[in-house]
């Protein structure tokens, strides 16, 4: 066993004295020693339960003939981290994740791992460590919150954020908006909707890093304990057959990880984080890609912010297995991709079927390509990303002049103020991966639009990040950044943009002599983070083109 390191032959009595202080007896030292990545805390709602997730892995564990051992990891709620100097940190908190991973197991010479996560940078930065370090390993998410209930309709965050648009433009009272914040999010578990937590929880199951269920048993449904026991046998089983993470994220699990993303439109931080966990295992995936399975992928599930149903619906449905049915119906999927259950996709899916109209089937999908789109032109050479499956129909074509604003915080305040008129394109730059630091998400403005009515006259395009669960024609992750050069930072007042989804073009009207022009006279502004961890994020992160994973010096 790999923990033999630690803990066989009589040089390593000292190491055993330690095991045995914490409570273990030399029964539990013959076994696998596996680690319980466990990123509970007292903070997210996401992972307030997730102490009983992993109660139920470790008897598992036990129950299989391993020694269970937990230990923790960090975890920031992008929500309370939302608007304000808070979510500089999130992104930044994906590396820290899998770097304290890394150490842990390293140092302690794990036979394996149960990963218990459930939040935005916590499961890819979880799944990037599991590559990284290539021992058995397996995934067991904390699953959904369940939608809230507001006079008779279910809600969620979503409707929190862009109920403070409503309120602004006078279209609800604060008391009305008091009484829905009791409301909204009625419980522990990843918010209700098809955000970035629930896309990356279900991804991991669609690249065969997690069991069946996954990504959409609700939190407080039983089942999910089942699940997690399920998984804390399971990894006994991939410690004696040796199967490594790096077995399982192949080429072909990652393009089925981006086809199930694209028949679900989920969030358009999968485009950061597939590529930063592609990267750990040593495969390619271009942003190229995501556009070519875009095109070529049904879009099948309609969730909010994109639709009327919430997590708990596509549980019901019959969750990511009769999605991956449908997709393996049209040829679109790797039957033959390994998972950690032991078998392959096909034999994964094999008798899964809708169960409601929640997925469509493939033959007759909302729209016949993906729920995101990747954009190209002279504003984006690298590529920019929208979610196509949020946007307004009259808003898949826009054109219309720049509205300049070089940080969230001043965009937000001309949007709540009325200085955005129907027909703009709101340019925030100056918040992609270097520039930010930290590519903040940017929710507050895309729900303030959606909130005040604009979400379907007025374009946002950003070098930062939008949450998952923006709405409306937001377009994101335009690379090169404005920080490194890119066109971003040429775009001025009244300059025309013009927005293409369908031909998955972004343009500035520009003659290319006038940025030349513009490109001479423009000087790096001075770094937004000085010193900390921000200031050597900022130094080592790449572009988003490529998943903002941190470069050596």
């Amino acid at each position: 066993m790999r923990s033999d390191r630690v803990k066989r032959g009589f040089e390593r009595a000292p190491h055993r004295s330690l095991f045995y202080a914490a409570g273990l007896t030399p029964e539990e030292l013959d076994r696998p020693l596996i680690g319980v990545v466990n990123s509970y805390n007292e903070i997210v709602p996401g992972h307030v339960h997730l102490d009983k997730v992993g109660q139920a892995v470790k008897a598992g564990v036990r129950m299989a003939g391993g020694t269970p051992l937990e230990f923790n990891v960090i975890g920031v709620c992008d929500g309370i981290a939302m608007g304000h100097p808070g979510m500089h940190c999130s992104l930044p908190s994906r590396e820290i994740v899998a770097d304290s991973v890394e150490l842990m197991v390293t140092a302690h010479q794990f036979d394996g791992l149960v990963f218990v996560p459930n939040c935005d940078k916590i499961v890819p930065g979880m799944l990037m460590a599991a590559a990284r370090l290539n021992i058995p390993a397996i995934f067991c998410s904390g699953g959904p919150m369940m939608a809230g209930r507001y006079r008779g309709q279910n809600i969620d965050l979503k409707t929190m954020f862009e109920g403070v648009g409503e309120c602004k433009a006078g279209r609800m009272s604060e008391e009305e908006l008091r009484e829905m914040e009791r409301v909204a999010c009625p419980g522990c578990g990843s918010c209700a909707g098809l955000f970035t937590a629930n896309t990356m929880n279900c991804l991991t199951e669609a690249l065969g890093m997690g069991l069946p269920g996954n990504g959409t048993i609700p939190a407080v449904d039983a089942a999910r304990l089942g699940l997690a026991k399920q998984a804390g046998m399971q990894i006994l089983h991939l410690v004696h057959e040796g199967l490594l993470p790096c077995d399982v994220m192949t080429a072909a699990a990652f393009e089925n990880a981006v086809a199930v993303d694209m028949a679900i439109g989920g969030s358009t931080n999968t485009v950061l984080h597939l590529p930063a966990i592609a990267h750990e295992a040593g495969v390619p995936l271009p942003l190229e890609l995501f556009g070519a399975v875009s095109g070529r992928t049904p879009y099948l599930v309609k969730l909010s912010p994109s639709g009327p149903h919430h997590m708990q619906d596509l549980d019901e449905a019959g969750g990511i297995p009769a999605v991956m049915a449908e997709l393996l119906r049209r040829d679109l999927l790797h039957a033959g991709a390994r998972s950690v259950t032991g078998k392959t996709v096909a034999e994964n899916v094999d008798g899964a079927c809708r169960l409601t109209d929640v997925i469509r089937p493939a033959d007759d999908p909302y729209r016949p390509d993906g729920g995101i789109a990747v954009l190209w032109g002279n504003l984006a050479p690298k590529g920019a990303v929208v979610k196509a499956a949020a946007v307004a129909p009259e808003m898949m074509r826009h054109s219309g002049p720049a509205r300049v604003f070089e940080n969230e915080e001043a965009a937000l305040d001309a949007i709540l103020g009325g200085r955005v008129q129907a027909g703009d394109v709101v340019v925030i730059r100056y918040e992609g991966p270097r520039g930010g630091p930290g590519m903040r998400e940017m929710l507050m403005p895309t729900s303030a639009l959606a909130g005040m009515g604009l979400d379907d006259k007025v374009a946002l395009l950003t070098d930062g990040r939008f949450s998952g669960a923006t709405r409306g024609a937001s377009v994101c992750h335009a690379s090169p950044e404005a920080a490194a050069g890119g066109p971003m930072a040429l775009v001025q007042q009244g300059d025309k943009i013009e927005l293409d989804i369908p031909n998955k073009r972004l343009t500035l009207h520009v003659p290319e002599q006038e940025l030349a022009r513009r490109r001479e006279g423009w000087t790096p502004p001075p770094p937004s983070a000085s010193g900390g961890y921000l200031a050597r994020y900022a130094a080592m992160v790449g572009s988003a083109s490529e998943g903002a994973v941190l470069k050596l010096p």
